[in-house]
């Protein structure tokens, strides 16, 4: 039948990553280079991908195109 045996053995240092990785809040400490990922993952390329949307909002029109034309449309 499928499923684990009585001779399944587990790996320690399997199990002990597997306990560190459920209770990784408990172990968590602010530090200088959390806090830069944190300020870059949170504002930094949102706010980049915002501005450059922004600035290239209505500028190129992909629909009904043929050879030869162009896409900006301004």
């Amino acid at each position: 039948m499928a499923g684990p045996s009585k001779s399944l053995i587990l790996d320690p240092a399997l199990q002990k990553y597997y306990e560190l990785n459920a209770n990784r809040y408990k172990y968590f400490r602010w530090t200088p280079r959390h806090a830069w990922f944190s300020f870059l993952y949170m504002a930094l390329i949102p706010g980049a991908l915002g501005y450059v949307a922004y600035k290239t909002d209505g500028l190129y029109d992909l629909r009904g195109k043929r050879r030869g034309d162009t896409i900006v449309e301004w």
